[in-house]
């Protein structure tokens, strides 16, 4: 495998418009920007604080995942990877729109690449009925796929912000311009998030962002909704 082919590859599992479902869900943004608890002004610091926290722990778990899908295989290991992510995702319609994507980007690649890591780690989670969220999804199919960890686990969070940052236009007076300046200058908070995921561990990874995890439960609750969550 060449290395422009791992780079093509990247490119496409990390391209917001990959047809998972990514586009329908804002994970609290929406009830954010209704209520007023967001304005465009606040976008780049606030989503720069959402890397810093939501961010740094994705993708430690994001980490532990290439770690199975390019080692040795553990579905234990995979099954209590995906438990802690949702024990970790206070609220429901978060946690729901994060297990709903991570299936959808598993049976996707299964489609793309047939992938005996990536159909044991389908296999184990339906034998168990546990979710597979979209961070351990992504993971375990760039390791199986051969990515490196540190290009791909960057990948993963530019296109995490990106989807933010689309949300974000979707909800609030935020012009094409003005939302690429954004993701522009998000671009180093980005690479300093995948840094620090590098020490961090599943075992002490934690996130402390209650706007988020409020505004995920009281989405259900909002008039109008143009996002699932």
């Amino acid at each position: 495998m060449t290395a422009s082919l791992d780079l093509l590859r990247l490119l496409q599992l990390a391209d917001s418009a990959l047809p998972v479902g990514t586009a329908a869900h804002s994970f609290g943004l929406e009830t954010l920007a209704e209520e007023r608890g967001l304005t465009v002004e606040e976008v780049e610091a606030f989503l720069a604080a959402a890397l810093e926290e939501t961010g740094v722990l994705e993708a430690a778990f994001f980490r532990a995942a290439h770690g199975l899908g390019s080692g040795p295989w553990n579905a234990m290991l995979w099954l209590d990877l995906n438990a802690r992510l949702s024990a970790l995702r206070l609220a429901r319609e978060s946690r729901t729109a994060s297990a709903r994507l991570g299936r959808r980007l598993l049976e996707l690649v299964a489609e793309l690449e047939p992938l005996e890591r990536v159909s044991e780690a389908l296999s184990a989670s339906r034998a168990a009925a546990g979710d597979v969220h979209q961070a351990a999804a992504a993971g375990l199919a760039a390791g199986a796929l051969g990515l490196d960890v540190e290009a791909a686990v960057a990948a993963w969070l530019h296109q995490w912000v990106a989807s933010a940052v689309s949300a974000c236009q979707r909800l609030l007076p935020l012009g094409q311009r003005q939302a690429s300046l954004v993701l522009w200058r998000l671009k180093g908070a980005v690479i300093e998030a995948a840094r620090r995921s590098a020490g961090a561990g599943v075992e002490g990874a934690a996130c402390f962002l209650p706007l988020v995890e409020i505004g995920s439960m009281r989405h259900a609750r909002l008039h109008t909704r143009l996002f699932i969550s």
